[in-house]
């Protein structure tokens, strides 16, 4: 794919070559295998001699273009897409460890990722160390000589706590481990951990990428070097995304840009608004200076992101009551969406842990996650309002 100077540009104009039918959008792969022209042929391809597609568990145009144009967007050199952005995290782990491996990862993370290092990994000899995201002394303390990789998740869900990826990404060099981001969260639009020494990036398409709550898929991207037994570990154990949701991912990223830029518009304006609101307390979003770490948003960032977190007075029970007197909001755990999300993450997203692990990541009974849309920010703020006044 060629390389234009422009974010906005290269999601749009890289696509895969066009068919004898000189079709404009790029059509649907809906098929589970494809043929050869003689015997001779299919043992080229097999035996990686020539290019060519097989069967679609292994490689599809509609997931080869989608993963190929999603590493380019994160300066990266190779990419797998994934059935959804759990298969990817998971892919992203496990290719590059084994029995008796160390991993060093950020405490705050998406309930799945922690349910994989602290449940799953350990089945296989594979143990982990936490870290608080601010703990500079921490993170060195916690590498080992058996440590093989550091996960982070920055902004974290849902805290919107931040990592320090230059900081990650030389301490991971020093020690030779291997850096890996998930980078859900800020999209390839807003942050690109590759800038910073990160060897592996994971995305869970569902979320900004796709954008309207549409379709599953996730990605994995990387240095060729890392992403060598990512796609060897895709290969033989087929968490394959469809051609179908590739196309739909592909083509929503042709409009990434002009999404995230009103995402976060309306999210900072939301999240301005909020600190000036009574009952309402720590509100968090990246780029309000009151953000403890809003120097180093500012640093890594773009923008600031499309998720706003705040607590409510009143603890449990009004933040129920806010929820249940919301109009136009859509009550769901999902993100990412046009449609303004919001979700209670001490009994939804993170139930999964303890109250003293909730309590650790800085989720408490009384806060709210909102993954603010695309609607009329004037319908936004009035939509709070009035929930917030009948939850009293």
């Amino acid at each position: 794919m060629k390389k234009y100077k422009h974010f906005e540009t290269n999601a749009i104009r890289n696509q895969i070559s066009r068919s004898q039918k000189k079709e404009h959008s790029v059509p649907i792969f809906a098929t589970s295998s494809f043929v050869f022209d003689s015997a001779e042929e299919a043992r080229a391809v097999f035996a990686d001699e020539v290019d060519g597609y097989y069967y679609s568990r292994i490689a599809n145009p509609n997931s080869d273009e989608f993963a190929i144009k999603l590493a380019q967007l994160e300066g990266c050199e190779q990419g797998v897409a994934t059935a959804t952005g759990m298969s990817a995290n998971f892919l992203a782990l496990v290719a590059n460890l084994r029995s008796g491996d160390h991993i060093v990862s950020s405490r705050s993370l998406f309930s799945s990722s922690h349910q994989i290092i602290t449940q799953i990994l350990p089945r296989w000899g594979i143990t982990h160390t936490y870290v608080d995201y601010n703990n500079t002394e921490g993170w060195e303390a916690a590498i080992m000589p058996t440590t093989r990789l550091i996960f982070v998740e920055t902004p974290s869900n849902p805290g919107l706590d931040l990592i320090d990826l230059a900081f990650i990404g030389k301490l991971a060099k020093e020690n030779n481990c291997l850096f890996v981001v998930d980078n859900c969260f800020a999209t390839p639009y807003i942050q690109n951990p590759s800038e910073y020494g990160c060897d592996l990036i994971c995305h869970s398409a569902t979320k900004f990428i796709d954008g309207q709550g549409r379709a599953l898929g996730g990605a994995v991207v990387g240095s060729k070097e890392a992403m060598e037994q990512v796609h060897f570990f895709s290969k033989q154990t087929g968490p394959s995304l469809s051609p179908f949701n590739a196309w739909i991912l592909s083509k929503s990223l042709e409009t990434l840009a002009v999404r995230m830029e009103k995402h976060c518009s309306n999210a900072f304006s939301l999240a301005i608004h909020l600190e000036t609101v009574e009952g309402i307390k720590r509100v968090k979003y990246p780029f309000l200076e009151s953000h403890p770490q809003y120097e180093l948003a500012k640093k890594q960032m773009r923008h600031g992101g499309g998720l706003v977190t705040f607590e409510l007075d009143g603890g449990y029970e009004r933040c129920i009551r806010f929820i249940d007197n919301i109009e136009m909001f859509s009550i769901t755990p999902n993100l990412g969406d046009t449609r303004t999300a919001i979700t209670h993450p001490a009994s939804t997203t993170h139930s999964k842990l303890t109250d003293e692990e909730q309590a650790r990541v800085g989720i408490s009974k009384s806060m709210i996650r909102m993954s603010v849309g695309l609607e009329h920010i004037d319908d936004i703020i009035e939509d709070v309002e009035k929930a917030l006044e009948k939850s009293k």
